[in-house]
């Protein structure tokens, strides 16, 4: 059996990760807010648009699944989820980025 070993320093460098994580997940959330994106979108229901935990099932295991939601956040889009289309949004291509993975961790 293999014993792994901490240090305190290596646990205070793994506590300020967490905590760093968490920071920049409430960051990405607010710029969505900004953004007027939960206008559209929910979590865990649909509104205008889907759910962000239907937007995350459906790309499950897609490794440009980023990608894809960063240029469709940027540009729009339509008929991937109905007939209602969604509007192109105003973000930089690294908001655009961030916001595609919080969305993907939505499960």
């Amino acid at each position: 059996m293999k014993v792994h070993q901490f240090s305190v320093a290596g646990g205070a460098l793994l506590a300020s990760l967490l905590v760093a994580g968490v920071a920049q997940a409430a960051g990405v959330e607010d710029l969505m807010k900004a953004k007027s994106c939960f206008a559209c979108h929910a979590t865990d229901k649909k509104l205008v648009g889907p759910s962000y935990k239907d937007v995350a099932a459906k790309y499950k295991g897609d490794k440009g699944a980023v990608t894809k939601l960063a240029t469709k956040i940027q540009k729009g889009g339509s008929g991937a989820w109905g007939q209602v289309p969604m509007p192109a949004n105003a973000v930089t291509d690294a908001e655009a980025k961030q916001m595609a993975e919080w969305i993907l961790t939505r499960r």
